[in-house]
């Protein structure tokens, strides 16, 4: 059978993959794998758990159902509402709880959601914890009754306050006579919350650091969260900049963990670049440990030949923000992300987070006294093409020697200045051909032509 797990949770179409049943169960395995089942006084000491949800309608039921099955394991949940992920990672971290949980598809269309855990210390889990959880689903087991019991809670306002107050003093660190600087002062943004769960956090936690901020797709219904807006459907904020005269946008997906940004023309500025600019930034205050950023196998070429020109190296991974944590903590580098906008930054957080991205990229340009545009100029992308080819055998990709020639001429025709990628679908029984190249004709050719042969010699 499939795992149930995949690189960001249990995922599927809520109320048909993803069932209140299924929540239930989840949340009744999860207490049992995760939390401390040492002897407890019968008051005193009581196991905790916290969970936030993105903006969906099928978030409120499947909330219920999740914290039913935590609480009926003896823990008392704290339900801390609508909240981005990395928010539910941070209060894990501070607070006294023992496990946090997530109710969000990021950035997929509303009818589909997910659950997904943190462990104590707000971090994503191991693949092994996932499947202890699945092992036990479902099982019967001596559970707890009368005060064994646990409590739901709600206290939303708290748990997200507490969040922005964390994220604004990442850049405004508050003094010992409790005031606050307003570094972002005079600096005009537009936020896309694409109707999701920092609707309230990001323009919140971005005035208070001093901008001025124009908010679009802020008022979430249940159904619009990520339709034709945010971080996968940029348009909006791209005109609304450009309308503005405001000096920059960024663009936010369900959940929040992710941030994508526009500068003053209007021109998007992908996660590649956001990790080059903050990367730079790092480097020069002494605080990007070893020198380097971890990145995934689809940044692009010309990220990793900009950084090596400003004396940082790289350190690859595969596709998923789990990956770069993991590598980020085996090697104690400071700094890792995907191109999608995932950007880790682990002086502040466990996670990628897009509003604590945004706000230290606002930072950037104000205190190098750059435009977005001129910073992003200095880590230019190579030409890129991408190919999915179907119906073929994935995992003779890496082993096929007809395959693997076929790379092998098309990189030394590259060189330097180019690369290819072949990436097995984790999913479907297809596998992605991506080129980069000097130009966008030669990226097409080289990868149309390894595209003919990965179809021709793994053909299902």
């Amino acid at each position: 059978m499939p795992r149930m797990f995949g690189t960001d949770g249990v995922r599927g179409l809520a109320n048909r993959d993803l069932t209140a049943q299924l929540a239930l169960d989840l949340g009744d395995a999860a207490v049992r794998v995760l939390g401390d089942n040492g002897d407890r006084g019968e008051f005193e000491g009581r196991r905790r758990a916290l969970v936030g949800r993105d903006t969906r309608v099928s978030g409120d039921f499947l909330a219920a159902a999740l914290s039913a099955g935590m609480s009926a394991g003896g823990f008392d949940v704290i339900d801390a509402g609508i909240i981005p992920t990395p928010g539910v990672a941070y209060l894990t971290s501070v607070l006294n709880v023992e496990m946090g949980a997530v109710i969000s598809a990021s950035h997929n269309p509303m009818p589909d959601n997910g659950i997904k855990f943190f462990a104590r210390g707000g971090f994503k889990l191991p693949d092994t914890k996932e499947d202890e959880i699945e092992a036990v689903l479902g099982q019967d087991w001596e559970r707890p009754t009368g005060a064994g019991v646990g409590r739901v809670s709600h206290d939303t306002a708290t748990a997200t306050n507490l969040y922005i107050d964390h994220l604004v003093s990442t850049i405004a660190p508050v003094g010992p006579d409790k005031s606050q600087p307003k570094p972002l002062k005079g600096l005009k943004i537009v936020a896309d919350c694409a109707n999701g769960a920092t609707s309230v956090v990001a323009p919140e936690a971005l005035r208070r650091a001093g901008a001025d901020v124009i908010v679009i797709n802020a008022s979430p219904d249940g159904y619009n969260i990520n339709k034709n807006a945010g971080s996968t459907h940029p348009e909006q904020l791209q005109a609304m900049v450009k309308a503005s005269d405001a000096a920059m946008g960024v663009a936010f997906d369900g959940d929040a963990d992710r941030c994508l940004a526009v500068d003053e023309d209007g021109n998007m500025v992908n996660g590649d670049q956001i990790m080059g600019i903050l990367a730079r930034a790092k480097k020069n205050a002494g605080k990007l440990s070893h020198d380097t950023l971890v990145v995934t196998v689809m940044s692009n070429l010309g990220l990793k030949l900009a950084l090596r020109s400003m004396g940082i190296k790289t350190v690859q991974t595969n596709v998923g923000d789990r990956y770069v944590l993991e590598e980020m903590l085996r090697g104690d580098y400071s700094l890792g992300g995907e191109q999608s906008g995932h950007v880790i930054n682990r002086e502040f957080a466990t996670t990628g987070d897009g509003t604590l991205t945004a706000l230290t990229l606002c930072n950037e340009v104000v205190q190098s006294g750059k435009s977005l545009k001129e910073l992003a100029a200095d880590f230019p992308q190579l030409p890129q093409q991408l190919i999915n080819v179907p119906n073929v055998d994935k995992l003779a990709a890496k082993t096929n020697a007809k395959v693997q020639a076929a790379v092998a001429r098309e990189e030394k025709m590259l060189g330097d200045t180019g690369r290819v990628l072949l990436r097995p679908s984790g999913t479907e029984p297809l596998v992605r051909v991506m080129a980069e190249a000097e130009t966008q004709q030669q990226a097409d050719e080289v990868c149309e032509r390894l595209a003919k042969v990965v179809a021709d010699e793994l053909a299902l």
